[in-house]
């Protein structure tokens, strides 16, 4: 009998021939359970989410709080869990790298940074302050020269250059959907290379080709569902039955947690 191999660490997850990671991003409890049920063996955060629930604004370092709230629901999970922590609420790399041990004590095993455009410098002093703080926390760097930016390829090399000196174990892309700059970016990097999945980009199997190990989903699925639930109303309202999957609420309640409720307060003694 030929036992089962031992799953992948999520940094193996990263080096698989001609398989990137493909990395759903959740925002809560049952999404992640859900998508964890479906298989996936690792799973992230999506900060427009975190931000979205609360009312708060992304990238903007208000929601510290909330992401160390959601990975601690979320660390003890059947999957691999990495966290989008923005630019790590601070810049102060003492400070980012505190963030990551909170996020490694509560389970995850990933974090994804982003520069903002801000200092290259300075991205890379934070990405060495969490390696030094919790070396076996994968840090994913990204640089938004291409999400927030005009693209500059001098500039994107230049910043992707830092951040692996720095000690990043993967470098994040978003934005870039160009087969030729994703190929070029592949032979540039020795970390591997994470890029944003889009509806009008290269398919998944077309990024494998291309040498990425990893494709994040980003909000893409929590913008799906507030998309979902509109379409519903509005097909209720028009008379029509709403279309596309829909889990009965038993599918729902099989997702909880197993937990123990005191009945001490009920208790009569």
């Amino acid at each position: 009998m030929t036992a089962e191999p031992a799953p992948l660490s999520f940094a193996g997850l990263h080096h698989r021939p001609g398989e990137p990671l493909l990395l759903p991003n959740a925002w809560d409890h049952a999404s992640a359970a859900a998508l964890a049920a479906r298989g996936f063996p690792a799973i992230a955060t999506t900060s427009l989410a975190v931000a979205a629930a609360v009312g708060l604004p992304d990238g903007e370092a208000a929601t510290r709080e909330h992401t160390v709230r959601l990975a601690l629901a979320l660390g003890s999970g059947p999957y691999l869990l990495s966290v989008d922590a923005e630019d790590g609420f601070s810049d102060d790399p003492d400070d980012v790298a505190e963030l990551a041990r909170e996020l490694w004590a509560v389970g995850a095993v990933g974090i994804n940074l982003e520069d903002g455009l801000g200092p290259a410098g300075r991205h890379a002093a934070k990405i060495a302050a969490v390696k030094a703080a919790v070396p076996g926390l994968f840090v994913n760097a990204r640089t938004d020269t291409h999400w927030a930016g005009d693209g500059d390829e001098k500039d994107t090399l230049r910043r992707l250059d830092a951040y692996q000196e720095a000690g990043a174990d993967g470098v994040f892309v978003p934005g870039v959907t160009d087969p030729e700059r994703i190929a070029a970016l592949v032979r540039h990097t020795d970390a591997p290379l994470n890029v944003l999945y889009s509806p009008a980009g290269p398919a998944l199997d077309r990024l494998a080709d291309l040498g990425v190990r990893r494709v994040s989903l980003g909000s893409l699925l929590y913008r799906r569902a507030l998309g979902a639930a509109l379409d519903a109303v509005a097909d209720i309202a028009a008379g029509r039955v709403p279309g596309g999957t829909t889990p009965s609420y038993a599918d729902v309640r099989a997702l909880e947690r197993s937990v123990s409720v005191s009945t001490s307060a009920n208790s009569t003694g």
